[in-house]
This record gives structure tokens, C-alpha cells and sequence, in this order.
């Protein structure tokens, strides 16, 4: 019976519109993050050049570090908002994606010298003055905060990949500042300069799990992985439960960007039965059970016959 492939206009023209909002807040949330954390790298460079603090110009520099990442993850979203086109059928998406990967790897970069940095200053701890330290990190932290909020509160920090590898590197700012905190506590009452290091290899050990995280999710979309909350064999029973569905085969569910799930299969069935009001039952299931609403579904009788697939 040929190849079938249909949408329900109404309900994926709703769905269009709820993603498009979401994407609207990623972009209102992440923009706010970037102009407050631009500020706060431009305070921090001026007063480390005006109070002679290296401390101040290294934090500065992992702020702009931070800056970068968060408009590298803005212009991704304007990106994948451009339309598809005949040599990128599926648009721009993707950019999101490649966003994302780029950020999770350089938070582990920042990891790594944060801990390179960290273990030259073991042996002959630095004297720090704690007090303004502990002031510019307060004001870092209080900063983070309101950024961490914003991306939270106008976006989707939970399901966007792109959005929550930004999200991660103002956490890791934020963990830098409370560590910083600490270690100028400690500092401040009994001179105890390792704290300064001590703190911030485990700041940086958290930093690196949260980057392992964002690769792993961002490599996984981009081998084709079935979604984390979807279960491709749940999804096979459902269709095979369709009355007069014999059997279902080439099925594969993937994520083109983060919230835009998408499916493909073959369905043989018995050949009395009729193909389009199997077809309608299939696209409504997949939709109401699994939130599938780009489908494309193949509705064969025994008289197609086809090679098996590679994949």
C-alpha cells in the first residue's frame, strides 16, 4: 500500500507555537545572563587592574570564558530558528546541539586549569588579602544568582541542552564564588592559605561532572540516540497492539534538537484491514501516549516487499 505519511495539522500547529515560545524565553533568559555577566567581567577587570589583584584579573578571565559560552549558546538559538532549506531539510537545529558539546568541553578545559593552577599553589600557598576577595565574590555570587534565576525562570534549563550547558557555567561561576568565600573566611581567621587551592579543586572536580554530563547528552543526539524518556520498546508494543497490525519493523526515534522528538517506522498489516485508519490510530497513539508529533509512518500489506535495512 505504498508509503503513508501524515500529520494532524491542528494539534502539530498547537505543538509549533509551545515550542516556539519556549525557544522565545531560552533567548530572553540567556541574553539577560549574558548582559549581567558581561558586567560583572568588565567590574571585575577594572578592579583588578585598579587594585593590582591577579586574583581579580584570573576570575575576570574566566568570566569572559563564561561570556563566550553564553553568546555562543544565544547566537545558536537564532541560528536554529533559520528555516530548512533543500541541502539542510531539517533546518538549523542541530546548531543548538554543536552549541552545547562545544560548552560542555570547555568547562572541562576551565576544570582543567583550574586544577593545574591549584596544584602549583599546594607547595608555597600565596598570601591573598582575603577581605576584598571575599567582597568581589560575594558581589560574583549574588550576580550568578540573579543570571541562574533568569535562565530558569524564562527558559528551559531542564530539557534544552543548549540552554542548560550555559546554565552549568553559571553554576560553576557560582560554586567559584562560594568557594572563594570560604577560602577567604578560613584565610581571614587563621591564615590558612591551602584553603585557597583545596577549594578550588573540588569547585573543579564539580565543574567536571557537570561538563561529563552535557557531552554525554549532546554526543548522544548526535549518534541518533532514542531520547532519554522515551522507550523505543514501549513504543513498539503500542503499535503492534493496533488491531490488524501484524508487525512492526525499521523503527527509529531520535531527537533533532532538545524538545523536537521525532519518529520512523514500517507497520505490516493484515490485508483486509484498512491502511489509512490504521495509519490515523498509529499517528494519534504515538502523539497522546509517547508525545511523538513528528511521525512518519510506512503502512505495508504482504504484497510489498522490501530488502532488509542496515539500520
Amino acid at each position: 500500500m505504498g508509503h503513508f505519511h501524515e500529520h494532524d495539522h491542528s494539534h502539530h500547529g498547537h505543538h509549533h507555537h509551545g515550542f516556539e515560545e519556549t525557544r522565545e524565553g531560552n533567548k530572553k533568559g540567556l541574553f539577560i545572563a549574558l548582559i549581567i555577566t558581561c558586567g560583572i567581567m568588565l567590574l571585575e577587570f577594572f578592579g583588578g587592574l585598579f587594585t593590582n589583584s591577579l586574583a581579580l584579573l584570573s576570575d575576570a578571565g574566566h568570566m569572559l570564558s563564561d561570556s563566550s559560552s553564553l553568546f555562543l549558546s544565544f547566537i545558536a538559538i537564532w541560528f536554529a530558528s533559520r528555516k530548512p532549506s533543500p541541502h539542510k531539510t531539517y533546518g538549523y537545529y542541530r546548531f543548538e546541539i554543536l552549541a552545547a558539546l562545544f560548552n560542555g568541553a570547555t568547562l572541562f578545559i576551565i576544570a582543567f586549569f583550574i586544577i593545574w593552577e591549584a596544584v602549583a599553589r599546594f607547595s608555597e600557598p600565596p598570601t591573598v588579602t582575603s577581605g576584598p576577595m571575599m567582597i568581589i565574590a560575594a558581589i560574583g555570587l549574588l550576580a550568578n544568582m540573579i543570571s541562574a534565576l533568569a535562565l530558569m525562570r524564562k527558559g528551559d534549563v531542564k530539557n534544552n541542552v543548549n540552554l542548560r550547558s550555559a546554565y552549568l557555567h553559571i553554576l560553576g561561576d557560582a560554586l567559584g564564588s562560594v568557594g572563594a568565600i570560604i577560602a577567604g573566611f578560613l584565610m581571614l581567621l587563621f591564615e590558612w592559605y591551602v584553603a585557597d587551592p583545596i577549594i578550588s579543586v573540588v569547585v573543579a572536580l564539580l565543574i567536571l561532572k557537570s561538563g561529563w554530563g552535557v557531552i554525554k547528552h549532546s554526543t548522544h543526539i548526535l549518534m541518533e540516540g532514542t531520547p532519554d524518556t522515551i522507550n523505543l520498546a514501549a513504543v513498539k508494543m503500542e503499535l503492534e497492539g493496533i488491531e490488524g497490525v501484524i508487525d512492526v519493523h525499521d523503527l527509529h526515534i531520535w531527537t533533532i534538537t532538545s524538545g523536537l522528538d521525532t519518529l520512523s517506522c514500517h507497520i505490516l498489516i493484515n490485508d483486509k484491514m484498512d491502511s489509512q485508519d490504521i495509519l490515523q490510530q498509529a499517528i494519534d497513539q504515538m502523539k497522546d501516549k509517547f508525545k511523538l508529533e513528528h511521525a512518519t509512518i510506512q503502512i505495508e500489506k504482504s504484497q510489498i516487499h522490501h530488502e532488509d535495512m542496515n539500520v
